[in-house]
């Protein structure tokens, strides 16, 4: 269950998250840990996890704000929170803004194990897609090597092309937030980053009009949907 699984884990404090950290390897995790809130959302756009733990408390960052952005980017990505607080009000917040649980400092590191282990039993059939090839209509993505597989041709993706697809893919049928995929892929959602997100949005629609079912909406105000007509 545990092979292979990696948990971003967000903690400021440093002996705790050290500790946390250790134990979690010790239990057959991968663990990344990051200081603060905005530090932990660098490293989660620079990697792939499966699980993410964050502390509520954290500078540059919450834990709460975190979530919002992370939820942006991966919609499925189980996140439980630890906080010092037990207040009622912080618990709802917590669930509000996507989490899977909520734990309350102190804990027993067992009880953090059984709670990490049974979300991940819980979503275990919500495949991860970062690595698997991705149908989308009648074309196939392959997103490790950025392979667009069309009929004619096989077409290699630039790095950003294969990012912008990519979060398209993971949000598909739902809205992709555009302020968050500029972060997430350009670092900065100004604009002129935006601009040039949208002339690789054109490039991607190009591409997949191959099967004239696909579709990439604009979404006033809010950002991209990328679907596929029955």
């Amino acid at each position: 269950m545990n092979k292979q699984k990696t948990i971003l884990l967000a903690e400021d404090d440093e002996n705790l998250g050290q500790l946390l950290q250790t134990f979690l390897k010790a239990k057959g995790f991968q663990v990344e840990l990051a200081r603060n809130g905005k530090h932990a959302y660098e490293k989660f756009n620079d990697g792939r996890f499966d699980f993410c733990i964050f502390d509520v408390m954290m500078p540059e960052m919450d834990g709460f704000t975190l979530a919002k952005e992370v939820r942006l980017i991966d919609p499925k990505i189980p996140i439980l929170f630890l906080t010092a607080k037990s207040m009622k009000e912080d618990k709802l917040v917590g669930f509000e803004t996507g989490a899977d649980d909520y734990m309350t400092k102190p804990f027993a590191m067992e009880e953090l194990i059984a709670r990490v282990t049974a979300i991940m039993r819980r979503t275990h059939g919500e495949e991860k897609e970062e690595d698997e090839i991705q149908t989308i209509g009648n074309i196939k993505y392959d997103p490790v090597s950025r392979v667009l597989h069309l009929k004619e041709e096989d077409r290699k993706l630039t790095t950003k092309e294969g990012q912008l697809l990519n979060l398209l893919y993971k949000n598909r049928n739902d809205v992709l937030d555009r302020q968050a995929a500029l972060r997430a892929i350009w670092g900065d959602d100004n604009y002129f980053n935006g601009r040039s997100m949208d002339v690789y949005i054109a490039k991607l629609r190009k591409l997949l009009k191959e099967d004239e079912r696909i579709e990439i909406l604009n979404i006033h105000g809010k950002g991209f949907k990328l679907i596929v007509h029955e």
